[in-house]
């Protein structure tokens, strides 16, 4: 009894370092724009109930996304500085615990799901495909990014079917602007695996971009921003939420300027840099909501 207790904590420390719960950036970078959606879709304040139910699901589906990324690249990642310690890996974590730890917080989420409407569930079946096929698009095409900006946006059109039952025109260029900006910042985070990643074949957009590869983070800054200018246009968002996105140009000059000779540590400072720069932009929309 006594072995199998101090077996415990270690196998739950395997199942956190798994869904990178002690690694909280990318539930910030799903977060912060599900936020957006929420409050523009409630012009304001969204409610309690929706705040709770978004808010858990985009952790668990973050870490559901994690688990079944390394269970899809459970033979590649050894070959990769930043991943070879990883539990699949290393095989400290069985590929049916995997499974079974993916099922579960899916399962989790779906149930979270039930508490909205049915336009909303039935939108919740397309984040599930989404985050499954995801880390095998990298098998297949050098855009495996732009299935990663598609999975991390969704929960954008889900908040306005969750709080107006309707997908309108803004629904759709938020999530659009949450693409361009997550293929940006994955490209970034990509570019710290490039060499890895040529070696074993592995297909990306740092790999598809070349040397062209800030000029295109460039560009799909430019277009994110542009496109939610237009949202701020169309919500009657104002002054505070300009002075978010002026906050967020700011640090994606400073990621540029972090990227400029590709090496790997400032790439991935520059990726981790993109958390504020999307608060940036929610509290520019909460604040624009407060005033007016």
């Amino acid at each position: 009894m006594s072995n199998t207790n101090s077996q415990q904590p270690g196998k739950l420390a395997l199942y956190i370092q798994l869904m990178r719960a002690d690694r909280p950036i990318g539930t910030y970078l799903l977060l912060w724009p599900t936020l957006w959606a929420l409050w523009i879709a409630a012009e304001g304040v969204p409610p309690l109930k929706l705040l709770v139910i978004f808010s858990l699901g985009v952790w668990l589906t973050r870490s559901a996304g994690c688990v079944i990324n390394d269970y899809a690249d459970r033979h590649f990642d050894r070959h990769v500085k930043r991943t070879k310690d990883r539990p699949l890996t290393t095989g400290r974590v069985s590929e049916r615990e995997a499974l079974s730890l993916f099922a579960g917080l899916m399962l989790a989420a779906f149930v979270l799901v039930l508490f909205t409407n049915g336009m909303t569930i039935l939108m919740s079946f397309a984040g599930l495909a989404l985050a499954f096929v995801y880390p095998f698009m990298k098998r297949h095409t050098h855009l495996p990014q732009v299935v990663l900006g598609a999975a991390f946006g969704w929960a954008i059109p889900m908040a306005f079917t969750a709080t107006q039952e309707q997908l309108p025109l803004i629904a759709w260029l938020i999530f659009l602007a949450k693409l361009a900006w997550t293929v940006a910042y994955d490209t970034m985070y990509a570019m710290v695996d490039r060499d890895d990643d040529l070696k074993i074949g592995i297909k990306s957009t740092a790999v598809l971009f070349g040397r062209q590869d800030r000029l295109m983070v460039g560009l799909l800054h430019l277009v994110a921003l542009g496109l939610l200018i237009v949202v701020g246009h169309l919500a009657g968002l104002g002054l505070w939420f300009h002075l978010g996105l002026a906050g967020a140009a700011v640090l994606f000059v400073y990621q540029q300027w972090l990227i400029r000779h590709r090496e790997r540590m400032p790439c991935l400072k520059a990726f981790l840099n993109n958390h504020w720069a999307e608060l940036l932009v929610l509290l520019g929309i909460i604040a624009d909501y407060a005033v007016n």
